[in-house]
């Protein structure tokens, strides 16, 4: 074959691009021997950097990014023009501390008992388990935090190399390579803690009247407002968040560097943050693959221009993936998978298509919901049906909306679909996200979606068996027995679990197929087979009548006094019998402060259906800390106690 000719032009201009390449080379050469001479150390690092830049408490669509009515933020897009943009990230939990304990251990809080919100006491972390930027820190990387942490677990002393206030990667060696985490309260739920007034006399950036508002709320001027005025947070932190980008640019550090901008849950419009829906669960991620590093992840995901993911993303991702990025072998303790690697292309990555979520206490307000996600399916079970959602939590109800919502609802002014919040819960629920984004539609009786029912019905009780779920014990028992090792605790009672997840189960059923398990669990001589007992009773209602005579007899009986009180609980709603005297015996003769924190949850659902006032003394030992005590973990906790008390006691007498 004849080869192609080579014009004399063409030879000299080859030349001439090789001998300013020779000569780019020489000086790039010349200026790093002159930094390494400097510095005694080599200027390139061998290993990547990260930096995650959060903003609190925002769902994906507030972006314009992702929706086209969301808040223009070009920083983040600026990212996102070079970078991934994942669809289906999930946090794993609603609310903060839950969803970045998730984040920093790579593993599901329900399986290390650290999936309360504000812990009575932090657990300790079990033999082997530490922090994401504890392995990093070990590994070489200097490790900042600036500067929120917030975790159910007993941090590693000096787990950070800095956090607080103003802390960033300068405090390194040269050349070390560096993970910062940085959060933005601008996002945060309590920027919409904002009076009436605000409505007419501060405008907002955002036009009220433009505003994608969600089907499950009244279309009012204040939840329009309240909208708008979150969109404009978010305008604000984006300006934030560019600051940082712009410090790394102008270091030269940007193609050295994995950026990850997200959320650290869901929120922040009423009846999202604190709550296992989408809307409480689905962040943004956007993530930025450096120049230098593209070689680490799969060709697909090397993020030249904007990447679309689908595949689902879980918070217990998060740290494998910095793991693998910076050559770091896995850990067993972790419970996800990276989500960037050399192997793992973009193909193999959209066939994610799972996530296991849950919700239990949020400050002063119980409840035991887990959901499960297939694709486009999502099981969600209420272990508490009998809770409303919108059960009385002091932080939430802050937020002017929130409580117009309410007065909406007791005035019988929503619609069946904005009034769901504020009724019982199904015991469990099917919906189809791809049609249904907001969860109003519950297809679990539905014909033709039995199959999948059952299916992912399965699936979640096998996943709290194996995990296992130590949510099926309450918290006050979880603080005495399992907050030293909680690992070795959930070994020990896998199978008293199991048994446990079973009679919650018999709520799935048909009564009069399941009245003697349920009365054969209400006089076992194991406590906590008697409280699940109780939980499913409550869940049937009126069906469960021919269990009254037991009932009664547990409500002076039970020698476990949240029994007893759930006892009180199902006569008061479905005998008309008082809770009141009742209720404040139990707690007079408690000492247990969890415990009673759970009674008062029971007496707060009273309150809200039956409207029974209760009287409840103020003790010392919920007192708030003297002003000006120095912050520690006993500090948080005393201030976390006195919130969830007087709220509680406050409430109660009105």
């Amino acid at each position: 074959m004849k080869k192609p000719s080579v014009t004399k032009s063409a030879i000299l201009c080859f030349t001439s691009i090789v001998s300013l390449l020779i000569l780019s080379a020489c000086e790039n050469t010349d200026r790093k021997t002159a930094v390494e001479l400097e510095s005694n150390t080599v200027v390139s690092p061998k290993k990547p950097n990260f930096v995650w830049l959060v903003s609190e408490d925002n769902s994906k669509n507030y972006l314009k990014l992702y929706n086209p009515k969301g808040a223009s933020m070009p920083n983040i897009e600026g990212l996102a023009a070079q970078g991934l943009v994942f669809n289906n990230v999930l946090s794993n939990a609603p609310v903060c501390s839950t969803a970045r304990t998730t984040l920093a251990l790579g593993a599901y809080p329900a399986r290390l008992a650290m999936e309360y919100h504000r812990p009575y006491q932090t657990i300790s972390l079990p033999n082997g388990m530490t922090t994401v930027n504890e392995y990093l820190k070990d590994a070489g990387y200097y490790t900042t935090n600036n500067h929120k942490e917030d975790y159910n677990f007993v941090a590693p002393e000096a787990h950070w190399a800095q956090s607080a206030k103003g802390a960033d990667w300068h405090g390194r060696k040269a050349g070390q390579p560096f993970f910062h985490m940085q959060s933005w309260k601008e996002t945060h739920e309590h920027k919409l803690h904002f009076p009436m007034s605000d409505v007419q006399d501060r405008p907002t950036k955002n036009d009220p009247a433009k505003v994608d508002l969600a089907p499950i709320y009244p279309d009012t001027e204040l939840f329009r407002y309240t909208h708008a005025r979150y969109l404009d947070q978010h305008e604000i932190v984006d300006v934030e968040i560019g600051k940082v980008i712009k410090q790394l640019t102008d270091e030269g550090l940007l193609e050295d560097t994995f950026i990850f901008y997200f959320g650290d849950h869901g929120g922040v419009m009423p009846g999202s943050k604190g709550y296992a829906f989408e809307r409480g669960l689905n962040p943004p991620l956007v993530v930025r693959v450096p120049e230098n590093f593209r070689h680490l992840v799969h060709e697909d995901l090397q993020a030249k221009s904007t990447t679309w993911v689908d595949g689902f993303v879980n918070f217990i991702d998060f740290a494998p993936t910095l793991l693998k990025l910076a050559g770091i072998e896995a850990m067993p303790g972790h419970d996800g998978q990276s989500f960037l690697a050399k192997k793992l292309s973009l193909t193999e990555l959209n066939k994610r298509d799972t996530n296991f979520a849950f919700a239990d206490r949020f400050d002063e307000k119980y409840d035991m919901v887990r959901t499960l996600r297939k694709g486009k399916y999502k099981y969600m079970r209420h272990y508490l049906p009998f809770n409303p959602d919108s059960l009385f939590a002091s932080y939430r109800y802050k937020q002017a909306a929130f409580r117009q919502w309410r007065e909406m609802f007791d005035n019988g002014e929503l619609t069946s679909v904005q009034a769901a919040f504020f009724e019982t819960k199904p015991v469990e629920a099917l919906y189809n996200l791809e049609t249904d984004e907001f969860e109003t539609k519950n297809l679990a009786h539905a014909a033709e979606y039995q199959s999948v029912l059952q299916s992912m019905r399965a699936e979640l009780k096998n996943k709290l068996q194996t995990l296992p779920d130590l949510g099926f014990y309450p918290e006050y028992y979880l603080v005495d027995e399992a907050k030293d090792d909680p690992i070795k605790f959930g070994a020990k009672n896998k199978s008293e679990i199991a048994k446990l997840n079973e009679i919650a189960d018999l709520q799935l059923q048909d009564f009069d197929s399941v009245k003697y398990k349920i009365k054969a669990s209400l006089t076992s001589e194991n406590e906590w087979i008697r409280y699940w007992g109780l939980n499913v009773a409550l869940a049937f209602g009126q069906q469960a009548k021919m269990l009254k005579p037991i009932i009664s007899q547990m409500k002076y009986m039970d020698p476990n006094d949240l029994n007893r009180a759930r006892a009180v609980q199902y006569l008061a709603l479905f005998d008309d019998q008082p809770a009141k005297q009742a209720i404040e015996k139990i707690i007079a003769g408690n000492t247990n402060t969890v415990q009673i924190l759970a009674i008062l949850n029971i007496a707060t659902q009273l309150h809200d259906v039956v409207g029974e006032n209760f009287e409840i003394p103020f003790r010392k030992s919920w007192k708030k800390p003297a002003k000006g005590t120095v912050d520690s973990p006993d500090t948080w906790r005393q201030k976390s106690i006195y919130n969830w008390f007087s709220a509680r006691v406050d409430y109660l007498k009105k």
